[in-house]
């Protein structure tokens, strides 16, 4: 290896980006981690290595990214918009706008772009943004190297995560009838190894390479492979009707991916996606997993989910996780801008269980704990610590502590008999002459029966926690309490 760089991971908190930081800290570099949240960084396990930096950084907003740049040698370019909505392609378009012309006065080496595999035919929005994306960073004048690829298979992949649902929650799959187009699929190891090959590799211009897997298959292949690995029988019918958008709504049921990269995704997914372009694989010499043996890799990596600070790697968490369960999480909740201070919502936050009750619907409360119950539960069981503070690790009812963080965060892990792994978090955001709390809860399904214990509690979950967030800021002293959009 050359001498250590300094490296700009632009969207560190994504899929890709959270494992590539912590390879290239192992090679000896220094990383800016970059996302819009400091707080989503710092809940990342490689947060605290003492070669890594967190910077926020959004580029949907104007602003110098002088700063950012200042003596980096390479910059990872790794966010797309996906999740912004119908308008993402402009919002991904203004993000490259915005680093190309930060890059253009810049003393940047080199820029290492993660775009995606083009099909021969018309491009859906998706990958037409991607193409867009890689041209306009060139324009800044700096080498950038963009290696492109389909289907990446690994934990936390949104591709991976849809078809995993799909597979895990229906016995019955109905499907679109291009389902029977062809991509590449490559392991998540080895896209890691290529991104960081491309920090030494030697090269002029700005090529631009593919990267694949050992194999094409169709989706419908793919969904087939994977139920024999989990040993799962299911059955595919292809419906001509099924449209793109009829899909994305049948997947908000079917999958916890979120719907904006499901959508995104069935766009892309209809195209065949098998690259004809220059094969990094010509150049970089690394061992191709095969599509059974990314799978088994990714499923055994699951578990990371829930092995990080937003669940306080809390041993109980860690040890109920099944491979079953989505990876996404479903959430639901409610926030509000209130005058009270942090000191008394924090201080009435921590009554919250035992005789205190739940603030709001205490009858609800106890209607669950009764169903709880009455399948061998124990939520009617009356926990509360001895002190007026709680700490992480306490008991509340059939709740555990996992996270306490005074006047800011608490979160509890559920623990009452339902087919998943869920948490209640009670958030408190101090703005100096105002505070934002909220209220929410995260459930990561257990197949098809953790989906509809999710939507058959959704009702009672918006009725509960509106309820919950008005009459904890009134008990806490509020006189303003404005309803916020979550």
């Amino acid at each position: 290896m050359d001498k250590p760089r300094k490296i700009l991971v632009i969207g560190a908190t994504g899929y890709v980006g959270s494992h590539l930081v912590p390879a290239l800290l192992s090679e000896g570099h220094t990383v800016i981690a970059t996302s819009r949240s400091v707080e989503t960084l710092q809940q990342l396990r490689w947060h605290a290595h003492p070669n890594v930096e967190l910077k926020p950084l959004d580029l949907s907003q104007e602003g110098d990214l002088s700063g950012h740049l200042k003596d980096i040698d390479v910059v990872y370019y790794l966010v797309h918009g996906m999740g912004a909505g119908n308008d993402f392609y402009q919002y991904e378009l203004n993000m490259a706008h915005q680093l190309s012309r930060a890059l253009s006065q810049s003393e940047v080496k080199r820029v290492i772009y993660l775009g995606a595999t083009l099909p021969d035919s018309a491009l859906s929005p998706h990958l037409a943004a991607r193409k867009a994306t890689g041209n306009i960073l060139r324009d800044s004048g700096i080498q950038v190297i963009e290696l492109r690829a389909g289907i990446i298979i690994g934990s936390g992949s949104a591709a991976f995560e849809v078809m995993r649902d799909i597979v895990c929650n229906l016995p019955i799959i109905t499907t679109p009838v291009w389902v029977r187009s062809q991509s590449c699929p490559i392991a998540l190891t080895t896209m890691i190894d290529y991104l960081v090959a491309l920090l030494e590799f030697s090269v002029t211009g700005s090529p631009i390479f593919d990267a694949k897997g050992p194999e094409a298959i169709s989706y419908e292949e793919q969904m087939r492979r994977f139920a024999r690995i989990i040993n799962k029988r299911i059955a595919i019918i292809k419906m001509p009707l099924l449209t793109p958008r009829i899909s994305a709504m049948w997947l908000t049921v079917v999958t916890s991916v979120p719907k904006p990269i499901a959508a995104a995704l069935i766009e892309g997914l209809k195209h065949n996606l098998n690259p004809k372009g220059n094969d990094i694989a010509a150049h970089i010499t690394l061992p191709l997993l095969t599509f059974e043996q990314a799978v088994e890799t990714a499923l055994s990596e699951e578990s990371d989910v829930v092995k990080n600070d937003i669940w306080g790697f809390d041993s109980d968490a860690v040890a109920r996780w099944h491979k079953d369960y989505g990876y996404y999480p479903k959430q639901a909740g409610y926030a509000v801008e209130t005058d009270a201070s942090a000191q008394d919502l924090w201080r009435n936050i921590q009554k919250v269980g035992g005789d205190e009750g739940y603030f709001f619907g205490d009858a609800l409360w106890t209607l669950r704990a009764y169903m709880d119950a009455a399948i061998g539960g124990d939520a009617l069981k009356k926990r509360r610590p001895p002190s007026d503070t709680l700490n992480v690790g306490d008991y509340i009812d059939s709740w555990k502590v996992i996270k306490c963080e005074p006047n800011s965060h608490l979160s509890l892990l559920f623990g009452m008999k339902a087919p998943g792994l869920g948490r209640l978090e009670f958030t408190i955001k101090d703005f100096g002459d105002k505070r934002q709390l909220d209220i929410r809860a995260w459930w990561h399904p257990a197949g098809f029966r953790g989906l509809l214990y999710w939507f058959a509690m959704m009702p009672a979950h918006l009725f509960i926690f509106r309820g919950m967030t008005f009459a904890l800021a009134k008990k806490s002293g509020a006189t303003k309490i404005i309803p916020l959009r979550r």
